[in-house]
């Protein structure tokens, strides 16, 4: 097999939602990165995720609709998520909330949650619109490796275990969405740091926004996806640094901003001038390049504690990106 890349064009779009309301995989763009989508109610199609990317059953699908509408058929809102659907919907913010029945196990492994956004790119609302059905969708990417921001990367990655990709561009945002569990409403954490933070969750709710610092372990059921230590990673060994100055050929080196003089072998920038939205822009990217320029190590330089705003989601995706397996 190998996928085939369709342009978004109108009569694309129509046969894509047919794949994908007929069981199909389609790797579609969204704001964040790429998700490999596929019929939220149809098991068969999503065990076709599990088995393209390699993901272990323990890992459950983020479930991707048009509106609150859709979402309120397949969990059970309360007052807290409704809010902040109002406020950051569509967009970049994932909700785990007590899942109804019509969700399949293999979505929520097996738990009694889902994971539920609405995606803000165009081109994935159009689809969730002519399909007419939800779209769980992961990274397009191999279990555990660089998630995708461009077609490129998809291709990369899964052009020989998928039939489709749907060109989008390059994703705006290039790290995935918050997970903010709301299960038990009185007690929001987010799961995972993204491009919203807690401190606006925290400002619509009127409340205390924890942070879970470990939410995940090897074999054992996630609440949301993206929860192992290890995760977002390139096949070179990564190490964030402070001042990642090095003279040894054999090491790759990203910088927060483009360096003063002449550009180095071996050296990679995620931004001119260090801007947050730039950095998580093009992390994933660099990590990509770096790790294929075959050095025989990366070194990545950390972000400041002080650094706001994406910060986190970005520190959080190198923490894991980092971690020994």
């Amino acid at each position: 097999m190998k996928a085939r890349l369709h342009r978004p064009t109108p009569a694309n779009l129509r046969r894509l939602a047919t794949v994908l309301r007929d069981g199909g995989l389609v790797a579609i763009p969204t704001e964040t990165v790429y998700g490999l989508a596929a019929h939220a109610l149809d098991t068969e199609a999503c065990r076709a995720i599990f088995r393209a990317k390699g993901r272990p059953a323990h890992d459950p699908l983020i479930v991707h609709v048009l509106d609150l509408a859709h979402a309120v058929e397949l969990a059970e809102f309360n007052d807290p998520a409704r809010r902040l659907v109002q406020a950051f919907w569509p967009g970049a913010l994932t909700l785990v909330l007590p899942k109804k029945a019509c969700v399949p196990d293999i979505v929520t492994s097996g738990g009694p949650t889902v994971a539920l956004r609405s995606p803000a790119h165009p081109l994935a609302r159009r689809l969730l619109k002519l399909a007419g059905v939800p779209l769980a969708a992961p990274s397009a990417n191999p279990f555990t490796y660089i998630s995708p921001t461009t077609v490129e990367h998809v291709r990369q990655g899964l052009g020989a275990r998928i039939p489709h990709i749907l060109d989008g561009g390059a994703c705006p945002i290039g790290v995935e969405s918050t997970v903010l569990d709301l299960s038990r409403p009185g007690r929001p954490r987010v799961l995972r740091p993204g491009a919203i933070s807690a401190e606006q969750i925290s400002r619509v709710l009127g409340t205390k926004v924890a942070t879970v610092r470990r939410a995940g372990k090897p074999g054992k059921r996630l609440l949301a996806p993206g929860l192992l230590d290890k995760h977002y990673s390139p096949r070179t060994p990564l190490r964030a640094v402070a001042n990642p100055a090095t003279t040894d050929t054999g090491t790759a080196v990203i910088l927060l901003r483009k360096p003063a003089g002449q550009a180095r072998v071996g050296v990679y920038w995620l931004s001119r001038r260090g801007e947050l939205s730039e950095i998580a822009r093009h992390l994933y990217r660099v990590l990509r390049e770096a790790d294929a320029s075959g050095h025989h190590q990366i070194l990545i330089e950390k972000l400041p504690p002080t650094a706001g705003g994406l910060a986190a989601a970005i520190n959080d995706r190198v923490k894991r990106a980092a971690a020994k397996r």
